[in-house]
């Protein structure tokens, strides 16, 4: 399983309104016992991202909740399924292709889910189909998008 950044900054949120903070409840209780029902895997974009944060004591708090996690490496050919998922308009190039990046790290590694609150690029049931379509076309297994939430109701 594929953490994705959202993961360790939901488990650290600070903000107050009742969505954010149902989410950040949802997701220590899903990584309270996660390393002992999943093999959990993360990347060096999500500590590149993480490491982007302005609130230091944040940054590194969220950086230690991933430590020890195996790290999965942009070996060839993740780039160019990359530029793939950007031609195909399946993930936006800008700010950055990080949520490219990690589609395809976890697809080209043969992830069974990628867990995120990232649920505009990623754990999105509309772009399901495009990015089946695409890793099929790459021959790429298609993790399953999922959120803390998703994973808590299949206990």
């Amino acid at each position: 399983m594929y953490v994705e950044t959202t993961i360790p900054n939901f488990y650290y949120e600070t903000r107050t309104q009742p969505e954010l903070v149902a989410r950040r409840e949802w997701t220590r209780e899903w990584w309270s016992d996660a390393r002992q029902r999943y093999e959990l895997i993360t990347s060096l974009t999500v500590f590149e991202e993480l490491a982007a944060g302005t609130r230091m004591p944040l940054v590194e708090l969220r950086t230690a909740l991933l430590s020890g996690l195996p790290l999965l490496l942009p070996h060839p050919p993740v780039p160019a399924i990359v530029e793939t998922y950007l031609q195909h308009k399946l993930m936006p190039a800008r700010p950055t292709p990080a949520d490219a990046m990690h589609l395809a790290l976890a697809s080209q590694n043969r992830c069974d889910f990628i867990v995120t609150w990232n649920c505009r690029h990623l754990a999105n049931p509309r772009k399901a189909t495009h990015i089946r379509k695409i890793n099929s076309a790459l021959g790429l297994q298609v993790p399953e998008l999922v959120t803390p939430q998703d994973l808590l109701r299949r206990r």
